[in-house]
């Protein structure tokens, strides 16, 4: 589910379980993450996105593990459940930046902080942020429809109030579900096959060498690749009908 982001809500739960004060709406961007189970593991992802946020001129407002009840999940889901925490960064101290500008600073840092962590191995392919914006929120996982209520405990609170509820759900039938693959995605979904995927995503990596911003200049270069790591079982091949 993709929700507007939750002001009300947030500024309680932060103040709440967290102790800190949330900056005014839309001068923070906040997103839950999805981290490997291994405590160590877990320690040197944060570090390196706590790294970037640094370097990058923003500032971390808080950590909030995600409350969450996996009681309903089958054996599949749970043997895979990641570690939940929700991620909520603000600007640093006296930076001011124009509107919109946020948004692709928070951009910039998933992707940094995501290539780098890729490249530790294995022991962190868990590591996936859902969103992580000013305006939306994304609360997915290898759930049914019906399980996502019950999972999350944030969307079963009164204050969580939102203008907009986007919901998707497909059954994953050329590539293997995982918690990172649920819909909804970031900012659009789709609703169809897929037998392209390998190829799309090796045309776009071949094409980043021709990307260019006037946003981001030469720091585009580090937001590569584009398209997620994340490993995807080969689609099941069929005959055209």
């Amino acid at each position: 589910m993709l929700t507007g982001m939750p002001h009300t809500f947030l500024s309680g739960a932060m103040e709440t379980e967290v102790g800190v004060k949330l900056p005014p709406l839309g001068q923070y961007g906040a997103g839950n993450v999805f981290f490997p189970r291994d405590s160590t593991a877990i320690a040197r992802c944060k570090a390196v996105v706590e790294k970037h946020i640094e370097r990058l001129g923003l500032s971390l407002v808080g950590w909030r593990p995600l409350p969450v009840d996996n009681s309903a999940l089958g054996p599949t889901s749970l043997e895979s459940e990641p570690h939940h925490e929700m991620l909520v960064v603000g600007l640093a101290p006296g930076r001011t930046l124009p509107e919109g500008a946020l948004d692709r600073e928070l951009y910039r840092l998933r992707r940094v902080a995501a290539n780098e962590i890729a490249e530790g191995g294995d022991m962190y392919a868990d590591f996936y942020v859902s969103s992580l914006n000013t305006s939306t929120i994304v609360y997915k996982g290898q759930l049914t429809p019906e399980q996502v209520w019950g999972y999350y405990k944030d969307l079963q609170q009164p204050s969580f109030e939102s203008h907009l509820a986007l919901v998707h759900s497909r059954f994953s039938t050329n590539t293997f579900p995982s918690w990172p693959r649920a819909q909804p995605f970031r900012s659009l979904c789709h609703n169809g096959e897929i037998n392209t995927l390998r190829g799309n995503k090796n045309m776009m990596r071949s094409r980043e060498a021709l990307l260019q911003s006037p946003y981001f200049g030469e720091a585009l270069a580090e937001l590569g690749p584009i398209l997620s790591l994340i490993h995807i079982s080969e689609p099941t091949r069929r005959t055209p009908i």
